[in-house]
């Protein structure tokens, strides 16, 4: 079981939108499981509290209720999703073009979204 670790946008994306290929994800990219960093759940808390997202936050929030939480912390997820990838292979799920650039150059996969389905990007 592969561990993708996903940033705020990926999840609220994967919360609020109908993904066609959720069901075959194990067939097309292999056994995976989603897992949050703390610091990415700390700003879905902090975004809640804005009236116009809070309906897909609060979404997103009971969506990944029973997902796994690992212990990255700090102030600003991407900085720390992208020092966690310095020292770990890890697959990053993320929808952000420079995240995506830097994690890659880090020698990191990353998870995107791609016409409503989830794609491996190598």
């Amino acid at each position: 079981m592969v561990e993708v670790i996903c940033d705020t946008n990926f999840l609220i994306h994967l919360a609020t939108r109908r993904i066609k290929n959720i069901d075959n994800l194990d067939v097309e990219i292999g056994q995976i499981t989603f897992v949050v960093p703390q610091v990415v759940k700390n700003e879905l808390s902090e975004l809640a509290k804005n009236p116009e997202k809070n309906q897909d936050i609060q979404s997103t929030l009971h969506y990944i209720k029973n997902f796994k939480t690992i212990p990255i912390l700090g102030t600003f997820a991407d900085k720390e999703l992208l020092d966690y990838v310095s020292n770990n292979k890890v697959i990053v799920a993320t929808m952000d073009k420079e995240l995506k650039k830097q994690i890659k150059n880090l020698g990191s996969s990353i998870m995107s979204f791609s016409n409503d389905k989830i794609v491996l990007e190598s």
